[in-house]
């Protein structure tokens, strides 16, 4: 299999001082104020990021801060390179450092302060596909800082650039219609499994795993109403056997006096992986999905994916996701991006690293990108597109095991799907009833 190229540009170790000799009024708002920065390269949103404010001119600022992460495809670096491409000669990324008042935004005019910016050229290193840092320590911002005899405010800021090479691989239909999966390089499709959907009203084969976390409170006999359960996908390999499984360990149904999967109830999947000793179908949990949807100003289905380390008791939580029910969005693995908030991520025994985590096929942790994949809203044909860091791929197996957890994602945007609403065509009405 051959990767397609991506970079990782990071940007991090952000801190700014402030020297006694700029003005009186801006040292006022330094000691209140709350230091703010955006970050910019053109064809991407914008970032905003913490700036902490650093009294002790020694301070080091390299112990590592939260990274600021642009991913950029083979496509976006043409397009950077190119002049003109953005209606300017040159394409920069910039940070530009604000102080505000507390309690302000960032984007707020009259309640914050730009104090300077500072700028790094993209050039040719950009597309070598080498680490590379493009800058690393202490650098002056501001309108005095060319000023003889002033020192202006400075920050320190790490930016590198690290290729990330990725594996793209598309479900060629929706996943409820047993799909073939392609892995995408350029125009070439290059057939690499088959994923078989299939539904069983008795409930999975696989049923006697559905011990791990399940909490559902649907034994109530009063409580009869529709669920959704026994739904199964298995992956196979081109030879046609069995590398990796996802199936339905909890029902999704709804909630009381509702007609939607609430989070005091959610649904689950259980992604599975074959035992690679043992000739017959033993499966091993590798990790749990599950989904429930809210309304609000915003419908949503909330996914949340707990690795199931080998020999761990207790799961680790690695993504907490919100997809649009009507757009869709994407779902990803990724400890540059997002951490979920309050939620303490034991080490897992015999990894080191700190707090930088990442997921395998086999169960460990260590950071960075692992996989996404984008979906469609419930009420639209979805095929899964997954792109899956190279660096996590050592056999066919590695792969097999996201694209199970990609189906699960993808068919829990439809299994959360209002209970007394009619299908629209487009969706197997079979699955819904």
């Amino acid at each position: 299999m051959d990767p397609q190229v991506f970079v990782r540009l990071s940007i991090e170790s952000l801190g700014l001082r402030i020297s006694t000799e700029v003005t009186k009024n801006m040292r006022e708002i330094a000691l209140q104020a709350s230091c703010l920065c955006e970050i910019r390269l053109r064809g991407f949103p914008v970032q905003t990021a913490s700036v902490p404010l650093i009294s002790n001119p020694e301070s080091n600022r390299d112990n590592h801060s939260s990274a600021i992460v642009f991913y950029l495809k083979e496509s976006d670096l043409t397009a950077l390179m190119t002049p003109g491409c953005f209606q300017a000669p040159q394409a920069y990324l910039e940070i530009a450092v604000f102080m505000g008042r507390q309690g302000s935004h960032c984007g707020v005019t009259n309640r914050k302060q730009q104090i300077g910016t500072f700028r790094v050229e993209v050039g040719p290193r950009w597309c070598e596909g080498k680490p590379a840092l493009l800058h690393h320590g202490w650098i002056s911002i501001g309108k005095n800082k060319k000023e003889a005899g002033k020192r202006g405010p400075e920050l320190h800021l790490r930016v590198k650039l690290d290729p990330d090479p990725r594996y793209v691989f598309q479900f060629e239909d929706e996943t409820a219609l047993s799909p073939q999966i392609v892995q995408l390089q350029g125009n070439i499709k290059q057939p690499i499994f088959s994923c078989e959907f299939s539904r069983d009203r008795r409930g999975s084969q696989m049923d006697h795993m559905s011990n791990y976390w399940s909490n559902s409170n649907t034994e109530d006999k009063d409580f009869e109403m529709r669920e959704r359960k026994g739904w199964k996908v298995m992956i196979h390999d081109l030879s046609g056997f069995a590398v990796a499984a996802a199936f339905m360990a909890t029902p999704f149904v709804p909630s009381m006096g509702f007609d939607r999967v609430s989070r005091s109830n959610p649904g689950a999947w259980l992604i599975v992986r074959p035992d690679p000793v043992s000739s017959s179908e033993n499966w091993h949990p590798w990790g749990r999905l599950e989904a429930w949807r809210e309304s609000g100003h915003r419908d949503s289905v909330y996914l949340r994916f707990h690795l199931l380390p080998e020999g761990q008791e207790a799961g680790v939580l690695v993504s907490a996701i919100q997809i649009s029910s009507d757009k869709g969005g994407e779902f990803y693995i990724d400890m540059d991006r997002q951490m979920p908030i309050g939620t303490p991520v034991p080490s897992p025994q015999g990894v080191t690293g700190g707090d930088n985590y990442t997921v395998t096929s086999g169960g460990r942790t260590v950071g960075g990108f692992v996989m996404n994949c984008k979906v469609q809203g419930e009420e639209k044909s979805s095929k899964p597109l997954v792109q899956l860091a190279m660096r996590h791929v050592t056999c066919i197996e590695d792969v097999a095991i996201f694209m199970a957890l990609a189906a699960a994602v993808d068919l829990s945007i439809k299994a959360c799907r209002p209970f007394r609403r009619k299908s629209k065509k487009g969706f197997p009405h079979s699955i819904l009833t």
